[in-house]
């Protein structure tokens, strides 16, 4: 399973541990990741999604799922996430 948001794209990043003694070794800084389950009030059913603690932060923000995904760019949302971006953006065309 892939270590990066599907909202927001972001991935592992890297850096080094610095010692005490000021040595440096390489080290990866991994996104916190969580599963979740989100509400689309368009498609009145809850969607499973793998996303970062600030992603979820930054929903809850806008206020929920759908408004977030409208905001959001394509490049960013992962095939699963814009598989419902559309389908969200074809429930309200028609409603």
């Amino acid at each position: 399973m892939s270590r990066r948001c599907e909202l927001t794209g972001k991935g592992p990043m890297t850096g080094n541990n610095v010692s005490h003694a000021n040595n440096k070794t390489r080290r990866r800084f991994l996104p916190n990741l969580n599963d979740v389950s989100l509400r689309s009030e368009a498609l009145g059913r809850n969607i499973k999604l793998r996303i970062s603690a600030a992603a979820l932060r930054t929903v809850d923000h806008r206020g929920g799922l759908d408004k977030f995904l409208a905001k959001a760019k394509d490049s960013e949302l992962s095939a699963n996430a814009l598989k419902v971006k559309k389908e969200i953006e074809k429930s309200q065309a028609t409603a």
